[in-house]
């Protein structure tokens, strides 16, 4: 199931930067009850949000946060697959409480609110940090209008970091086969003692899932998996997985040759209702992390340095909380 929001969304195809915004955390948030119970075949049927975007607009923040109430036996890898999240975001909106053991009627908030990466509104987009996905393509009952999803994903280890670059899909598989990179191979042999140089498609531990989108930078992929608690993680190998559910919608829509952009931006900024948010990610490869200083020079790329309190930038980079965070002078805080 799809739900379509209408907002507008500055995407001008000349704007230049990097950046995206952080709306600070929402007084008026949506209380949402998953199903009577999350299993597999609720997850194959969990709505799936989409936006509308308007190119040329003045707003960079889709979606709007809400709540869960935890119910018993719940963790957080099953509550943040059903709302669509990577288990890390659902950790850093919800500090100090266990995620294998949280309190039952405890009100967890869901991050479901983005600042669009900065600065291409076409195709696939990537941001590594992040660990998410946007999917951009054209309305097709309006030509001034976009629509996107988004999606987490899970992402390279330290050691085999997902790579920055802009690339295209090159061809799109129903079960691919694995066949197993060497210095992989020799991997599982230290790690596991497994010595096999394939897996075959649809075998239930071949990490690639069902559904592969091989990559114009072989041999990098976005992918589903075999094991869904990844997502939210820096599990792979390099390439960008995604829940099944997810990439099982997501596998037809994108043509061959579709531009696919890994961008990496820790700090995004953007603007909703003429006000300006940062949002804040981990530098989960240490390029370069979120700092006064170059939050300031992101803002001020993307023309939106006028009117910000300082004190509320700095605010919003202690937090690190991954939510769009308000930083305009005047009017209340936090809240947008």
């Amino acid at each position: 199931m799809r739900v379509w929001g209408t907002i507008g969304v500055g995407v001008a195809l000349v704007c230049a930067g990097c950046s995206g915004v952080h709306s600070g955390v929402h007084w008026m948030q949506s209380r949402l009850t998953g199903p009577p119970a999350f299993e597999e075949s609720a997850f194959a049927r969990k709505p799936i949000a989409g936006h509308r975007i308007a190119v040329g607009a003045d707003t960079t923040v889709i979606g709007r946060l809400g709540t869960h109430r935890v119910r018993p036996g719940e963790t957080f890898f099953e509550i943040a697959r059903y709302y669509d999240l990577g288990y890390g975001e659902l950790v850093e909106a919800n500090p100090g409480i266990d995620p294998l053991i949280p309190p039952v009627g405890k009100d967890l908030v869901l991050p479901t609110e983005w600042i669009l990466p900065c600065c291409t509104y076409d195709g696939i987009v990537v941001n590594v940090p992040e660990m998410r996905l946007y999917f951009y393509r054209h309305a097709p009952d309006d030509p001034k209008s976009r629509l996107v999803e988004t999606f987490p994903v899970g992402i390279g280890r330290e050691s085999w970091r997902t790579p920055r670059g802009q690339f295209h899909i090159r061809r799109k598989t129903v079960n691919p086969r694995w066949v197993i990179p060497e210095s992989i191979r020799q991997e599982h042999i230290r790690e596991y003692g497994d010595a096999r140089h394939s897996i075959a498609g649809g075998d239930p531990e071949n990490p690639l899932g069902k559904y592969r989108m091989e990559l114009s930078l072989p041999p990098f992929s976005i992918h589903g998996t075999d094991i869904p608690w990844g997502i939210g993680m820096q599990v792979t190998h390099g390439c960008v997985r995604l829940y099944p559910e997810d990439m099982e919608h997501l596998f037809p829509l994108p043509p061959v040759g579709t531009r696919v952009e890994f961008t990496y931006q820790p700090v995004k900024v953007g603007r909703r209702h003429g006000e300006v948010y940062v949002e804040v990610h981990r530098d989960v490869y240490r390029y370069g992390g979120p700092s006064y200083r170059r939050t300031l020079a992101v803002l001020t790329r993307q023309g939106l340095n006028g009117g910000v309190d300082d004190a509320r930038v700095k605010a919003a980079l202690r937090s690190s909380a991954g939510m769009p965070f308000r930083v305009s002078s005047g009017g209340p805080g936090r809240p947008s």
